[in-house]
């Protein structure tokens, strides 16, 4: 279905022919005739399927027939989780928009505060942002949300995991009742339908794909290492292979530092992204990696989601992730908008547990390589009874190692002593008299 057919705006559909845009994707087609309803919804699809096109195109459609030239207030506000998401949707409303009068600004954590609190006094109509610093902008008052017509939360699932759910509540009290509210994830989950039926009002559900699909253009492979092999395994992947882009998802952020030490020392030029970089870095090095510039970016969790790399080909696992469920917003990061992708994930053994859960949430089994020199030996295994009559004997027990025997007796339990042992001693002490002795009968000597 062409995007033309959806109602929208001669100047938007000329801004989505300068972006090569001319298609709907499933999302698409099933959000934004539900948007210009006005109606409460909840929606969910799989990463890289166009969501923020969904909801961004009818808001700024619908914001842009009752605008009055000067005047510029917050009409839409949209929460996301992440400092990249962020940047990513603020830029998606500017290519979007750019033959609207409407104007969007962009608020989030570890930027200047007061920079941002003056491009909100110049006026702006739709505020993309991280919901601790909107709750900031609120309490310095920098900021007037009673006429926002549109309240988005993109990405809910990450904004629940995050621990964000408490600052979001904090909003809704800034703004007016009668508003339309979208929530839009790429899982439904138990907790994010929770937050939905707190948030929304009869809220129209549009599910395209079930938790646990990931797209059908990505290829999945899985490869068991040693756990201390783990770095040069990755190295000798993205080099031999010749992989130019790579973006490689570890769970921790010292663990994300090792890691790209490891790769720059390997000769493989790479940089780091997480919680712990200033926004400049993080920026920095995103840029240079869209660019060319470097052939390896190494990320934690926290920006799974909200990447949004042109032409990425390779994901790389270094290890599980801590939430299940991310593991479907890593590989999401390849594949995207129809194109080829490959997920690669190194399991330790530490971790089969771990892809037991992926594989579960994914509904299959996802194919394993087993690389000579990197795969951890396989443990051998017997069916059947015993060859061996001793056999046990040199296994350990399910508790750990079997005691040794000892080759002194145990000490017998002493026994307790009672009255016909008492007897039996009075009976031994008394003096022993012959029996011939004895004299029988009466009156004999």
């Amino acid at each position: 279905m062409s995007l033309a057919t959806l109602g929208l705006s001669d100047p938007i559909i000329k801004a989505l022919k300068d972006k090569g845009y001319d298609s709907a994707t499933p999302i698409q087609k099933a959000l934004i005739p539900e948007m210009f309803s006005r109606r409460d919804i909840m929606a969910g699809a799989q990463t890289g399927t166009g969501k923020t096109a969904g909801f961004a195109l009818p808001i700024l459609q619908e914001l842009s027939k009752t605008f009055t030239e000067g005047q510029h207030y917050p009409k839409a506000v949209i929460i996301v989780p992440t400092r990249e998401l962020a940047r990513q949707v603020h830029a998606s409303f500017e290519s979007y928009g750019k033959y609207l009068p409407l104007k969007s600004t962009v608020l989030y954590g570890g930027a200047n505060l007061t920079s941002q609190a003056n491009r909100l006094k110049q006026g702006t109509d739709i505020i993309v942002a991280t919901s601790g610093r909107l709750l900031e902008h609120i309490h310095q008052k920098n900021i007037n949300l009673e006429s926002v017509d549109y309240l988005v939360l993109d990405e809910a699932d990450t904004i629940l995991d995050m621990g964000f759910v408490h600052e979001v509540s904090k909003i809704l009290q800034h703004l007016p009742t009668r508003r339309q509210n979208v929530l839009i994830s790429a899982t439904l989950s138990g907790s994010v339908k929770r937050l939905a039926a707190q948030m929304l009002s009869k809220p129209k559900l549009i599910e395209v794909d079930s938790m646990g699909t990931s797209a059908d253009t990505v290829e999945q492979i899985v490869y068991p290492v040693e756990a201390e092999k783990k770095a040069e395994l990755l190295s000798y992947l993205i080099g031999s292979r010749n992989y130019q882009r790579v973006l490689v998802f570890v769970r921790k952020k010292e663990r994300a530092d090792e890691v790209g030490a490891e790769l720059n020392a390997s000769g493989l030029k790479s940089a780091v992204i997480h919680g712990g970089k200033s926004s400049g870095d993080r920026a920095r090095a995103l840029e240079g990696f869209k660019e060319g510039k470097i052939r390896v970016l190494v990320a934690t969790d926290i920006a799974a989601r909200g990447l949004d790399i042109p032409s990425l080909s390779v994901v790389m696992n270094y290890d599980i992730p801590h939430v299940t469920g991310d593991y479907i917003h890593r590989i999401g990061r390849t594949g995207r908008a129809g194109a080829k992708g490959l997920a690669i994930t190194l399991i330790s053994p530490m971790e089969a547990v771990a892809l037991k859960d992926v594989e579960r949430l994914m509904g299959k089994a996802l194919p394993q390589e087993r690389l000579e020199g990197y795969a951890p030996k396989e443990a051998l295994s017997q069916r059947g009874a015993r060859k061996n009559k001793n056999e046990h004997k040199q296994t350990d027990g399910a508790f750990g190692k079997k005691k040794k025997s000892s080759a002194v007796a145990p000490k017998s339990k002493k026994r307790k002593t009672t009255k016909r042992d008492a007897f039996k001693a009075y009976d031994a002490a008394k003096p022993k008299v012959d029996k011939k002795d004895k004299k029988r009968g009466r009156g004999r000597k």
